[in-house]
């Protein structure tokens, strides 16, 4: 799916089961409990505290998914081109760190 496709697909969602959108600042609240959520699967499966019998079904590809979705919701309602801002970002990387990474010593 493209990125534009996702959008609209979200939009589409929104409009025909949400309701409406969450305001932009519940979103952010949503957003960073669904990155917690992740966090919390990250640091127990690969990382060094042990996991809950509690955590064991959570799927770190939809808890990822969880997150890209509100990023696309917060996108959509602050009218960004996710495509276009992600092309920006990707040019703007790659002119910052061409060699920032190459020469890294510690990579």
């Amino acid at each position: 799916m493209e990125i534009s496709e996702l959008q609209k697909t979200v939009d589409q969602w929104i409009e025909t089961y949400g309701v409406r959108y969450f305001n932009e600042l519940t979103n952010m609240a949503i957003l960073t409990e669904e990155v917690g959520e992740v966090a919390r699967i990250i640091s127990r499966r690969y990382g060094e505290q042990s996991e809950k019998e509690s955590d064991r079904d959570k799927e770190l590809a939809d808890e990822l998914a969880d997150v890209l979705w509100v990023v696309v919701c917060l996108a959509n309602q602050t009218g960004i081109d996710l495509t276009e801002a992600m092309e920006k970002n990707i040019a703007k990387k790659t002119a910052r760190d061409a060699d920032r990474h190459k020469a890294n010593p510690k990579l």
